[in-house]
């Protein structure tokens, strides 16, 4: 495992260690940027030393993901097309993280727009520019949307959509599927596997921590997984990936 300190050596470099179970990604774009569970992400990612764009949907958003120490690109995803502004901040990339939504209060149609339809556009730039790296901010719901109140099959239907256009994809994909999101200070455990068979909660600081985790695991590639806390370590990078 590297430190953190040959980390930040390496994306320097642009050098990967052939015989690493990681791969490096300098340039991380996250989309949905201004979200709670996203900005504690493109904190983690900056203090590793990624270089972070921070995809917002406003111009008054800008800044508080400048803050945050990324890049801020402001691009709708709803409106815009994948050979026009998406496939512009796409491009360089070296992975994406898919963490934007249509938000509580949001109409059915914007569900599939945004959470779908959002996510399958920057599927399709990536695919179509070179970026092989993606992961998925998704529901825990997702594996079967039938199963939840009727409030909420809107939303995990199109989440279930997303995930299996990014499962078709060409992309070394990873999906988490936390449970329910509190504001609760992060654990710094989580329980991670590909069928829990319960529910939960998880703080957002685990999630993102989940996903900076990840990020460089090539053990996590083409997987999906369900994620509330209560196992000692981030068990996603150390034992539920075999």
């Amino acid at each position: 495992m590297l430190t953190s300190d040959s980390r930040r050596l390496e994306r320097a470099n642009l050098e990967v260690d052939p015989d690493s179970k990681e791969a490096l990604f300098v340039r991380v774009l996250i989309a949905g940027a201004h979200g709670k569970t996203a900005r504690r992400l493109v904190r983690m990612l900056v203090a590793e030393g990624h270089e972070v764009k921070g995809l917002v949907r406003k111009e008054e958003q800008t800044g508080d993901v400048e803050a945050d120490g990324a890049e801020a690109v402001v691009v709708d995803l709803e409106a815009e097309e994948v050979e026009g502004g998406i496939g512009a901040a796409v491009e360089g990339c070296d992975a994406i993280v898919f963490a934007a939504g249509a938000g509580p209060g949001s109409g059915d149609e914007r569900k599939e727009t945004m959470d779908y339809g959002g996510a399958a556009k920057l599927i399709e730039a990536a695919e179509g520019r070179g970026v092989r790296r993606y992961l998925m901010l998704s529901a825990m719901g997702a594996g079967d949307p039938e199963a939840g109140s009727e409030a909420m099959r809107p939303y995990l239907r199109a989440k279930a959509r997303a995930d299996e256009r990014l499962r078709s994809s060409s992309l070394d994909y990873s999906i988490i599927r936390p449970g329910s999101l509190t504001e609760d200070e992060g654990t710094g455990t989580i329980e991670a596997a590909e069928k829990l068979g319960r529910r939960g909660e998880i703080p957002r600081e685990d999630v993102a921590r989940t996903f900076a985790a990840a990020l460089e695991e090539v053990n996590t590639y083409h997987k999906t997984y369900v994620t509330p806390p209560d196992t000692p370590a981030l068990t996603l990078v150390a034992t539920a990936v075999k």
